[in-house]
């Protein structure tokens, strides 16, 4: 029996085959930065510690939400209180209670990001983490780098072709880099992060923070297999 060259894992001579990687990489601006919030409180008992803990969670929510469409999410995270040990003859007592709360905001107006941090500093024992940049998972550009690295493996096929004096005739298979049981050594985006924390005091007056957006890599890659004309050896 006989099986169609288009069909067979290798190449012919009538019918030789061509395999290329396709690769493309962007540079785009960040569509959304997160930072995160922890609100910490202290009290010689438990009920003390919770009540300020309490307090101060809900002015940071209130303030955050103050500022409507810009913020797209916002989320609390962990919640702890932790007592305080210390010795007391032979045996441990407890000193004092620590609470605290960790949210997230995720915000996609930079300009108000850096009034939001500043306010956000000012704030009674309130700590801020961030901003991390970030594209949407849905942003065009993962899309663009996907459509560049398909275009760029059909023209280093192209090349390979005409270096043989032979023409590409058909596609045989396009393949995302892993979907053929092979290690893909990049990410689909890459994030790149930085980080700022904040100590604040009651009467800091801090002006709003300039922050200036870390653009963001893009990659993409697929694997291509093209059948081509004979080649003229």
């Amino acid at each position: 029996m006989t099986q169609d060259a288009s069909h067979q894992p290798y190449g012919t001579p009538e019918v030789p085959r061509v395999a290329v990687r396709g690769e493309a990489r962007l540079e785009v601006d960040p569509e959304i930065a997160r930072i995160g919030i922890t609100v910490s409180a202290r009290g010689t008992d438990r009920r003390t510690a919770l009540e300020d803990l309490t307090r101060r969670n809900n002015a940071v929510l209130e303030l955050v939400k103050s500022y409507g469409d810009p913020v797209e999410k916002l989320e609390t995270g962990a919640f702890s209180i932790t007592p305080e040990l210390t010795r007391h003859g032979r045996g441990e007592r407890i000193r004092a209670y620590h609470g605290r709360v960790h949210l997230t905001a995720e915000l996609n107006d930079f300009t108000t990001l850096g009034e939001l941090t500043t306010r956000l500093a000012d704030l009674e024992l309130t700590q801020v983490d961030g901003p991390w940049w970030a594209l949407r998972p849905t942003s065009p550009a993962h899309g663009e780098a996907r459509r560049q690295a398909v275009l760029e493996a059909v023209q280093r096929a192209r090349e390979y072709a005409t270096a043989l004096g032979a023409n590409l005739a058909a596609l045989v298979e396009l393949a995302d880099l892993g979907a053929e049981n092979a290690p893909a050594p990049f990410q689909a985006a890459g994030a790149g992060m930085r980080t700022m924390a904040f100590s604040t005091t009651e009467d800091a007056g801090a002006p709003a923070l300039d922050l200036e957006p870390q653009r963001q890599t893009v990659y993409a890659q697929v694997n291509a297999r093209f059948t081509m004309t004979p080649p003229q050896l």
